[in-house]
């Protein structure tokens, strides 16, 4: 637009119609909105009477844009962050809560002590419970007396696996055939009462060894030493 009529606009030269059509343009068009912007600047030192319609200041676009940008992205961090707060909220809330949690802590902590105790050697499950045997002895003959139930156990074509010695006392866990019970008892009763005799079957009992398994676990037991 010509800038001649802006500023007669400004200084109310304009007729009525001129004035109206131009401020009804200026409503709509924002490239006259800036060139008015311009004028009013060169012509904030003019005084007179003035009946020019004073639109806002123009606000920076761009810039608006940018704080709205930010707001939204901080926003949405901020939501973000709640909702994973509340995730893990839940899941630990959950978790607290579960019945089974103790339950499965404490299972999990005795197959640690078993895989240490049994050194990852596999053995055969019993099929008729574990039996406990507990074989006193005098201090100092933990180990020998444990090495005597493993060498009976092989014997007899079981297995024998130490645990780790706990104060006064070390256990043993013997998988043997079924048929071998009882001459594995003999065996051991013979430890406890201070001779060693050969295992072997006794009469009715099968050499041949049973695919059912028995499992005990010997309690090798130091007696407290009797004051002279």
């Amino acid at each position: 637009m010509n800038p001649d009529k802006l500023f007669d606009y400004l200084d109310g030269r304009l007729s009525p119609a001129e004035r109206a059509a131009l401020e009804e343009q200026l409503i709509s068009d924002r490239q006259l909105q800036r060139e008015l912007g311009i004028a009013r600047q060169i012509h904030a030192g003019t005084q007179g009477d003035s009946r020019e319609v004073l639109l806002p200041t123009e606000v920076d676009v761009s810039a608006r844009g940018r704080k709205m940008a930010l707001r939204v992205g901080a926003a949405f961090i901020v939501l973000m962050g709640v909702n994973v707060g509340i995730g893990l909220w839940l899941i630990a809330r959950h978790e607290t809560k579960n019945p089974n949690r103790t339950l499965l802590e404490t299972q999990m902590r005795q197959q640690i002590t078993k895989a240490l105790e049994h050194a990852a050697t596999p053995l055969a499950p019993a099929q008729f419970g574990v039996d406990e045997i507990t074989i006193p002895t005098t201090p100092g003959r933990l180990d020998a007396v444990a090495n005597q139930v493993v060498t009976i156990a092989g014997q007899l074509g079981g297995s024998a696996t130490k645990g780790l010695p706990d104060k006064n006392r070390l256990s043993v866990l013997v998988d043997i055939s079924s048929n071998h019970e009882t001459g594995f008892r003999t065996a051991i009763a013979s430890i406890a009462g201070g001779t060693q005799t050969s295992p072997g079957p006794p009469p009715g009992e099968s050499a041949e060894s049973s695919p059912e398994k028995k499992s005990f676990v010997v309690q090798i037991v130091e007696a407290p030493a009797t004051p002279h």
